[in-house]
């Protein structure tokens, strides 16, 4: 009785043994691994750095002209991902992988389009998350002087609104609301220029002034922040040595 229970332990231990046993394969030149049994995992990559992260494209520059020493002899691409984002990412490697080294992130306006705003909400927006423009001007002046509603008349056709707004101390006048209007919000890096794009501005029939901007366009703006972007790098890649110029392709 005793000896077939030592066997059965016996078995077991060794079965135990079995799942924590590590086998290692080498198949078309790359290592591989694997433990009790489960899926292989290669263990013979290269550790890849972490990216340095920022939110400007003065940061990236900075790094590639001061740090270039960390590519040194290998081609590099800066890609405009988006509006928002550039990286700085090695070609291929051996594996046939990239290596991100450095990742920037715009700091872009919070206002939200589409959205009902009270008039200081708006005003505050308006100074805080655009580049100054002539409509945004107009726009600022309207916003800010319309009063409430009461007894005013508001006249729209779906393109055009009429409101009356104060013009002096004791004086009114009607206003006719630019639409669509061009504005540049703050929506990519602030090194570049901000691309305009039309909105269509729309005020509140209530009691209290409110008003709104909504995009009227299909996101062109995109593509000409994108433009922006690289021919901003361009030209700070044209300053720096040709040594770092010829390792450096920017796409977009």
């Amino acid at each position: 009785m005793f000896e077939g229970l030592k066997e059965a332990l016996g078995y077991v231990v060794e079965l135990g043994n079995d799942a924590v046993r590590t086998e290692v394969i080498e198949i078309a030149g790359k290592t591989y691994a694997r433990s009790g049994g489960g899926s292989l995992e290669r263990y013979d990559e290269a550790d890849y750095a972490e990216p340095v992260t920022a939110a400007t494209l003065t940061a990236l520059s900075d790094y590639i002209e001061n740090c270039h020493e960390e590519f040194l002899n290998r081609k590099m691409i800066i890609h405009v991902v988006s509006p928002t984002e550039v990286r700085l990412v090695s070609i291929l490697d051996a594996d046939r992988k990239r290596e991100t080294l450095f990742v920037s992130n715009a700091i872009v306006s919070e206002f939200m389009f589409g959205r009902w705003y009270d008039q200081e909400s708006f005003m505050i927006g308006l100074q805080a998350n655009f580049q100054p423009t002539v409509d945004l001007d107009v726009i600022m002046k309207l916003a800010g002087n319309i009063e409430k509603k009461n007894d005013a008349a508001y006249s729209d056709d779906g393109c055009t609104q009429i409101v009356t707004m104060q013009t002096g101390v004791a004086t009114k006048g009607d206003a006719i609301v630019p639409n669509p209007a061009v504005l540049k919000p703050f929506r990519t890096f602030q090194e570049v220029d901000q691309p305009e794009s039309a909105f269509v501005f729309r005020i509140g029939d209530g009691d209290e002034p409110a008003f709104k901007l909504v995009e009227a366009e299909g996101g062109v703006w995109r593509n000409v922040a994108i433009q922006n972007i690289k021919d901003y790098l361009a030209t700070l890649l044209a300053d720096m040595p040709e040594e770092i110029q010829s390792m450096i392709t920017i796409i977009g």
